[in-house]
C-alpha cells in the first residue's frame, strides 16, 4: 500500500479551500466575539468519562478510544466538543450567572455520520449557559441562522422540535426505560408497523399520542394545530407546543420555511427541551444542529441550563459563496535594502507578496500571482505580471 494514502473518509485541505475555511471560521468567531460569546480552545484529547455523554451509546461508538501511557487509563479523541464546552463551563468558570462560550476545532468520529463524505469535521459552535428559558433559545437559534446568512447562505430551512413531547407520553403511559430506548428508535425511522407491535400491550388511549407522532410534521402552524388535538393535554407537552410555536414565530423573518417534526429525537439521550436543526437544498444532511442540554452538566457535578449550535465549516464550505483566492505580487531575489523595504510596506497593507526563488518562467503559474515588481528609474514599481505560462 502506497504510504501517501489516507485512511477512508479522511481528507486533507488543500490551499484554496483552507484559505477559505478559515476567513469564513474567523467571520463567524467575530461575529460571535462582538455578540457576547467568549472562545475556549479545549483539548483534543481527554478521559473517555469526560467525552462520553450520560452513556449515549451512539457517541461511544462513534468516538476513538486508545491507553494513556502514562496514566494506563482509557483516553479518547473528542467526537464532540459540546461536553467539553459544559466541562469548561461547570469547572473552569464555574460562573453563577449567564455564560456565553464558542469554539471551533476538528473532531474525529470513527464511522462517518449520515452522508457526511468525512470522519473529521472542523466543528464551529457556540454556547449559552445559565438561562432556562426561551430566550436564551431564541437568541441562539437566531445567532446560528444570522451567521450562516454571513456566509451567502440562503434558503435556509429550520426543523423544530421538543424532546419534551416524547418523555411527557412515556411518563404519562408508564413505559419501561428498556422499551423506552427502543421506542426511541423506531420513531427516529417512522417504523409504523414495529410501533404499532411495540405499544400493543398499552391501552388505546395511551398507544394513540405515541402512534400519532410520526405523522406530525411539515409546516410548522399545521403541525401544532393537529398536535393539540391529537395530544393529551399534559402541563409539560402544552409548554412544549407553546414554545415551539413561540420560536416558529420569531425565528420565521430569517429561515425560508419553519417546519416542525416531533418525533425527531435527534441527541435524546442528553437533550432536555427544544432542538433544531438547519437544512439547505444543496446538502443530503443538516448543515447545523442544535438545542437545549440542561442535564448534561451533571456528569460533571454541576447541572447548568444550556442550550448551543454547532456546524461544520468543510460542509459550509462547500455551501457559502465562492471566494476568490487572492493574488499575489511577484518579486525577484535580491539582496536589495530599498526592495525589502518596499516588501515589508507592501505585506504591512495586507498584499501578498512572493518572492520568485527559482525565476523560472515556466512554473510562474504555480506561485499564484497576478502582478511583479520591477525596477524602473530607480524606483520597483508594480506592474502587470505577464509571461506566466
Amino acid at each position: 500500500m502506497s504510504n501517501w494514502l489516507l485512511p477512508e473518509y479522511i481528507q486533507d485541505v488543500l490551499p484554496d479551500e483552507a484559505w477559505c475555511i478559515e476567513q469564513m471560521r474567523a467571520r463567524i468567531l467575530e461575529r460571535l466575539r462582538v455578540s457576547g460569546y467568549q472562545l475556549v480552545s479545549p483539548p483534543m484529547l481527554e478521559y473517555v468519562e469526560s467525552l462520553l455523554i450520560n452513556g449515549s451509546r451512539d457517541m461511544d461508538l462513534r468516538t476513538f478510544k486508545l491507553v494513556d501511557q502514562l496514566s494506563g487509563r482509557t483516553l479518547a479523541l473528542r467526537a464532540d466538543i459540546t461536553p467539553q464546552v459544559a466541562r469548561i463551563d461547570a469547572h473552569l468558570l464555574n460562573r453563577q450567572g449567564v455564560t456565553r462560550l464558542c469554539y471551533a476545532g476538528s473532531v474525529l468520529h470513527t464511522q462517518p455520520v449520515g452522508l457526511s463524505p468525512s470522519r473529521e469535521l472542523l466543528q464551529i459552535g457556540a454556547e449559552l449557559y445559565g438561562v432556562s428559558g426561551l430566550d436564551a433559545d431564541l437568541e441562539i437559534q437566531h445567532l446560528m441562522l444570522e451567521l450562516l446568512d454571513l456566509l451567502g447562505i440562503g434558503g435556509v430551512h429550520l426543523d423544530l422540535a421538543h424532546v419534551g413531547v416524547f418523555r411527557a407520553l412515556v411518563r404519562d403511559a408508564g413505559i419501561a426505560a428498556d422499551l423506552e430506548a427502543t421506542l426511541f428508535g423506531v420513531l427516529q425511522r417512522k417504523d409504523m408497523t414495529e410501533l404499532r407491535e411495540l405499544l400493543a400491550g398499552l391501552p388505546a388511549d395511551k398507544q394513540a399520542p405515541l402512534l400519532a407522532l410520526p405523522g406530525l410534521y411539515g409546516k410548522a402552524d399545521d403541525v401544532l394545530a393537529r398536535a393539540r388535538k391529537l395530544l393529551p393535554s399534559l402541563p409539560e407537552i402544552t409548554a412544549a407546543l407553546d414554545a415551539l410555536q413561540a420560536a416558529a414565530d420569531a425565528v420565521g423573518v430569517l429561515a425560508q420555511e419553519v417546519g416542525i417534526d416531533l418525533a425527531e429525537l435527534r441527541g435524546y439521550h442528553y437533550h432536555s427541551g427544544m432542538v433544531f436543526a438547519a437544512y439547505h437544498a444543496g446538502s443530503h444532511d443538516a448543515i447545523a444542529l442544535g438545542g437545549r442540554y440542561d442535564e448534561l452538566g451533571k456528569g460533571f457535578g454541576r447541572a447548568r441550563a444550556a442550550t448551543g449550535f454547532s456546524m461544520d465549516l468543510r460542509q459550509l464550505y462547500r455551501l457559502s459563496l465562492p471566494v476568490t483566492t487572492p493574488k499575489g505580487i511577484l518579486v525577484p531575489q535580491r539582496s536589495d535594502t530599498d526592495l525589502q523595504e518596499k516588501i515589508a510596506a507592501l505585506r504591512a497593507q495586507g498584499e501578498i507578496v512572493v518572492v520568485d526563488l527559482l525565476g523560472d518562467l515556466a512554473h510562474r503559474a504555480e506561485l499564484n500571482c497576478d502582478r511583479e515588481l520591477v525596477l524602473c528609474d530607480g524606483s520597483w514599481m508594480i506592474v502587470e505580471l505577464k509571461n506566466q505560462e
